[in-house]
């Protein structure tokens, strides 16, 4: 008997969680545009955001303050949910016609209907202006760093048509937040940030080759290419090397900055869990992909947490 995959709730796109806040409680006339902007699956906000407020927390660290600078954590979590959903908006501007072809995206409201292209490029660019003037708020040099992110957001829709490796781009735009707070306390880069910054690209890289083996039939199909294809069958050894080279420079951007042993618990914790997923990992059941890439809001969190013990702790002594 065939299986009914129409979204039980009109528009409702078809990987969001079920019974999310936008199907159920927000403004009808708001909801394609939530949608579009992933609001109904909002995993992507925090890991745009947990590179932020590392950084910040390790600046926070290195320059011996009590906590991390709360105007500065509330800009970046504000510019988060901004910037994820311009970036979204333009992603499927740009593979509006691929979504159409692709069992898990095809529901999204541009290639549904919900949204006209030129509904999208409008909502785009008011996102963009509100990215703009939060970006505004921080020194020159953090202005001039986030400008510099540009043409690497420009550039990504469209490395899945030409390279295996889609993911290392995407780690370079998503990691970007892992300098920025950093310029944002010093008004410059310095190791610290920098290793940050390498470890961040690593671990995004390794988590979206886990989140692209959900779409890997219909992308081989339609010719895009991901890590997820790239790698196949040893996608395990490769998230080995790619997990343990985040875990590695994680470790030396948290000892340059002067973090202490809270800070190595919460590393350790990581490190356990990047273990966990690979160990754990089916990469031919789409469920299991989701659920181990979900699973990275925790890394996130334990890493922003045992920093920010840390200072804690090194306040108090």
């Amino acid at each position: 008997m065939a299986v009914d995959n129409k979204p039980a709730i009109a528009g409702q796109v078809a990987d969001a969680v079920p019974g999310n806040w936008v199907d159920r409680w927000a403004p009808e006339p708001m909801r394609p545009y939530f949608r579009l902007s992933r609001f109904d699956r909002p995993i992507g906000v925090w890991l745009l955001l947990w590179p932020c407020w590392w950084s910040a927390a390790l600046a926070a660290l290195a320059n011996a303050r009590p906590f991390p600078n709360i105007w500065h954590l509330a800009l970046f979590a504000v510019g988060a949910l901004v910037m994820r959903a311009a970036g979204c908006t333009y992603n499927d501007l740009v593979d509006r016609d691929y979504d159409a072809r692709v069992a898990r995206t095809k529901s999204r409201p541009i290639p549904s209907g919900q949204i006209s292209p030129r509904q999208a490029q409008i909502f785009m660019i008011g996102l963009a202006l509100c990215g703009f003037f939060i970006l505004l708020q921080f020194n020159l040099f953090t202005i001039v760093l986030g400008i510099a992110s540009l043409p690497l957001i420009t550039l990504y829709p469209f490395m899945k048509r030409f390279t295996s490796w889609p993911q290392c781009v995407l780690g370079l735009v998503f990691a970007w937040g892992a300098l920025m707070g950093w310029a944002a306390t010093f008004g410059g880069l310095d190791w610290p940030a920098v290793l940050l910054y390498g470890a961040t690209v690593a671990w995004i890289v390794g988590y979206d080759t886990i989140y692209a083996h959900q779409d890997k039939e219909d992308d081989a199909l339609v010719g895009l290419k991901s890590t997820a294809l790239r790698f196949g069958e040893k996608t395990k050894p490769w998230l080995t090397l790619i997990y343990g080279l985040a875990a590695i420079l994680l470790l030396a951007a948290g000892l340059t900055a002067g973090a202490g042993p809270i800070f190595l618990f919460a590393w350790l914790a990581t490190t356990l869990h990047f273990a966990w997923q690979i160990i754990t990992l089916d990469t031919n059941d789409p469920v299991n992909c989701l659920t181990r890439f979900r699973s990275n809001h925790y890394v996130g969190a334990i890493i922003f947490l045992g920093l920010l013990a840390d200072i804690f702790f090194n306040a108090a002594l």
